[in-house]
């Protein structure tokens, strides 16, 4: 049986996945950790970082992740952004950038563009 993105024409290209014990909660009913366990998040975790990454040093916000994906659902992409950065493929510190609903969002780079801040906030 083909999956979703072979159906879609998308190459599968491998990299490293998520543990599935990190897609469920402990106190999430046994389907929750059923679907984790079903679940590749593999692919994502691939689409993500290439597109934080085109963004180069100039980093970018979810917001902008969100608009460069909009084939993908919000939970989708945004749930990518912790195993990421546990892995060591995102970078953020406590840059912000006005996102479109006139808050600060964390702004995020691809590790080889990350450019530690060295102000003080001054």
């Amino acid at each position: 049986m083909k999956d979703l993105f072979e159906n879609m024409g998308l190459e599968t290209v491998p990299f490293p996945s998520t543990a599935s014990y990190k897609l469920a909660r402990s106190h999430d009913p046994a389907t929750s950790h059923d679907a984790a366990e079903s679940i590749t998040a593999s692919h994502m975790e691939q689409v993500v970082p290439e597109k934080i990454e085109d963004f180069g040093s100039d980093g970018c916000i979810s917001d902008q992740v969100l608009a460069a994906l909009p084939h993908y659902g919000y939970s989708t992409v945004t749930a990518r952004y912790k195993q990421l950065k546990e892995k060591g493929f995102v970078k953020v510190d406590d840059r912000k950038r006005k996102g479109k609903s006139g808050r600060g969002q964390l702004v995020m780079w691809s590790s080889q563009f990350y450019t530690p801040n060295t102000s003080n906030g001054e």
